[in-house]
Parts: structure tokens; C-alpha cells; sequence
């Protein structure tokens, strides 16, 4: 990759990373309370999450955040892995916006008040998908290279 592409990434991996990060470190820390709280949330809407301890559940997302986290901020991961990682995690975290009850208008997308936190994580998905798009290798035909744009 070159060195214009990483600078051009950079603002949005590092902004990223050090907000998913932080999210993972936070929840490093969580108590019983708290770890029964977000597993019930995500156990509700991702039914075969309800098996899992809420303790254990709650370590491995932290774990998930952090490792993502720190992936968005090392500059030696490749865009599309970094990309796909967000988009996929991110896509997880919109999926409990767009299925649980309560969180957006009825007959629309857009958010009630208590939807908003999470219609926030709809930025991580285009955040994603900029990444993959833009580490993908540029093709050359007849000995010129072509841009998506």
C-alpha cells in the first residue's frame, strides 16, 4: 500500500480504533450487574447467546473490542482486514438496533429516543466498508492504473 493510502486512512482508523477500543477496555472492567445487563440485552434479540454466562459473554466482546480496537490503530494490519473486521462486528451491533423492539419508529428506520445509541453504530458500518473499498488492489489495464474513482 502506499504511503498517500495509509495517510489518507488514518484519520478513520485511529478515530475508530481508540473509540472500540475504549468500548472493550470499559467493558474489561464490568460487574456482575453490568455483564447481566448486556448479556440479557444481546441474549434477547441473538437468542443463542443465552446460553453463554453473562461473565463470560462480556469478556469475550471485551476481548473482541479490544482486539478490533487495537487492529483499526496498528497500521501494519491491512485496510480490508481491519474493514472487514469493523463491518463484520459492526453489522452485529446494528443487527440489535434493527430487531429489538422499541428501538426505532414503527413503519420506519429511523431511531425512537431510545434507538439512538444504538443507530449510532450505523457510522461503523460505513466505516467500515470505506476500508475494504479503499484497501482493495487496484487494477491495471493496458498498463495504466485504474481508480474507483
Amino acid at each position: 500500500m502506499d504511503a498517500h493510502a495509509v495517510v489518507r486512512q488514518l484519520p478513520l482508523r485511529l478515530t475508530t480504533g481508540a473509540f472500540v477500543l475504549n468500548s472493550g477496555l470499559t467493558k474489561r472492567e464490568a460487574d456482575r450487574p453490568a455483564a447481566e445487563q448486556l448479556h440479557g440485552f444481546a441474549s434477547s434479540t441473538y437468542p443463542f447467546l443465552g446460553t453463554m454466562e453473562p461473565e463470560r459473554f462480556v469478556k469475550l466482546l471485551s476481548t473482541a473490542e479490544i482486539a478490533l480496537g487495537s487492529a483499526l490503530l496498528v497500521p501494519v494490519v491491512p485496510t480490508v482486514v481491519a474493514g472487514a473486521g469493523l463491518t463484520a462486528f459492526s453489522a452485529g451491533l446494528f443487527g440489535l438496533y434493527l430487531r429489538t423492539p422499541g428501538m426505532r419508529r414503527e413503519g420506519s428506520l429511523r431511531p425512537t429516543d431510545q434507538g439512538i445509541a444504538l443507530a449510532k453504530d450505523s457510522w461503523l458500518i460505513g466505516i467500515g466498508l470505506s476500508l475494504i473499498l479503499d484497501g482493495l488492489p487496484v487494477r491495471r489495464r493496458r498498463g495504466r492504473r485504474r481508480r474507483w474513482c
